[in-house]
């Protein structure tokens, strides 16, 4: 390749090497995570016992790869939600960066720019999140209302043919808003902790400093987060009262009742199981976001 095609290809792939280097890690992260998410899935929708009875369950019934099943959504979810949110956090900052001089951004504007990256990310992603849930919900259904999906494209395409193109977006809401929340703990925090190490003495971009702000993002992103999926999860469980009504009107009227009744602590019950849930996938793909481009380098990328 000639010097002037390096020059032509340079400026393209610099706008697009964040956003394949996200996806790539968020989809080598989910590969790793994916029977924990299983489990987590089936726990949420009523699977009786813990976490390794109900791996046990699934192996008993539907094999080994009854963990991996739903893999193909999983990884289009990576390929499209993380692709997205990392690569535009990365825009973001780098814009956030050049408005500062060069200098590191303070840490509200890292935050805002993680909310913005989570939210656009997760509506990008939305279609393939849906797909991926049902897909491993499906066994848990009784036999006359299981969907059978072949795989994720046969999803994608069943739900347009019998819900419209909108049915794609059905719970993008709450899928978005808990996204940002999670993001803005994630993306922040990870820039920042790193920050800190490298201030404190630790090599630039070493793997002390990779791997303390992957772990920290992993904490912060799951104590961001859980909110969120906490007045989700009591919305979807709800049921009516025994006058028609059901005791919530909104996720706002959830959330105020809640911390009226039960106080702010009620948001974070069961955070230990939850952070083992998600850290685990935010330090993983963080860790392949840091490895990856000095993999490139060393090819000339």
């Amino acid at each position: 390749m000639s010097d002037l095609q390096r020059k032509d290809l340079s400026p393209a792939w610099k706008a697009t090497k964040p956003f394949l280097n996200g996806g790539l890690s968020g989809m080598a992260a989910t590969c790793i995570i994916q029977p924990i998410d299983m489990v987590k899935v089936r726990i949420q929708i009523g699977a009786k016992g813990g976490p390794l009875q109900v791996a046990r369950d699934i192996i008993a019934k539907d094999g080994a790869g009854g963990l991996y099943r739903g893999l193909s959504a999983g990884l289009l979810r990576q390929a499209t939600y993380t692709t997205a949110r990392l690569g535009i956090f990365q825009i973001f900052s780098d814009m956030l960066k050049q408005q500062n001089q060069g200098k590191n951004i303070p840490l509200y504007q890292k935050a805002g720019a993680g909310l913005a990256a989570g939210g656009l990310g997760a509506l990008v992603g939305s279609p393939a999140d849906l797909s991926l849930i049902r897909m491993q919900a499906d066994s848990t259904l009784p036999e006359a209302q299981r969907r059978h999906y072949k795989g994720v494209g046969d999803a994608l395409t069943r739900i347009i043919k019998e819900e419209g193109t909108m049915g794609l977006f059905r719970g993008a809401g709450p899928t978005v808003t808990r996204a940002m929340a999670l993001n803005m703990g994630m993306l922040a925090s990870n820039d920042q902790a790193k920050e800190l190490l490298e201030e404190a003495g630790f090599v630039k971009d070493g793997q002390a400093v990779v791997l303390g702000g992957a772990l920290i993002a992993g904490f912060c992103a799951a104590a961001c987060s859980l909110p969120f999926d906490f007045v989700k999860t009591r919305i979807q469980k709800m049921e009516k009262m025994p006058d028609g009504s059901y005791p919530y009107k909104s996720p706002v009227d959830c959330a105020v009742k809640t911390f009226r009744e039960e106080g702010f602590l009620k948001f974070y019950t069961g955070f230990p199981t939850y952070c083992l849930r998600i850290a685990p996938h935010v330090a993983f793909t963080l860790i392949f976001v840091a490895t990856l481009p000095k993999l490139e380098a060393k090819i000339g990328l």
